[in-house]
């Protein structure tokens, strides 16, 4: 079992940037893709960005050349760089992993964005 710890949350003005660490327990090597899922309050969870185990990425088109998603397989972690933050981003950040028929979620770090 996997654990995934989420860190780097936080406030910040809009236009402003963030980096969040999600930092996992054991080798990610193997996780077929890595996300970053968020939660505004009253809204359904949605797909910020995710890495594939090759590298790839893709994107949500409202962090679309805002957002940038990474990951350190060495040192189990994976990344993702928000800049140019807006009020709408704030949310519940979750990493989530996925590993074969096994998926794998954190326990979420608080982003807010103030105007």
């Amino acid at each position: 079992q996997v654990q995934l710890v989420e860190s780097g949350g936080g406030l910040v003005q809009a236009g402003g940037s963030l980096r969040l660490s999600c930092a996992a327990s054991g080798s990610i090597s193997s996780f077929n893709t890595m996300d970053w899922y968020r939660q505004a309050p009253g809204k359904q969870r949605e797909l910020v960005a995710r890495i594939s185990s090759g590298g790839s990425t893709n994107y949500g088109d409202s962090v679309k050349g805002r957002f940038t998603i990474s990951r350190d397989n060495a040192k189990r972690t994976v990344y993702l760089q928000m800049n140019s933050l807006k009020p709408e981003d704030t949310a519940v950040y979750y990493c989530h992993g996925l590993r074969g028929w096994d998926a794998y979620w954190g326990q979420g770090t608080q982003v807010t964005v103030s105007s």
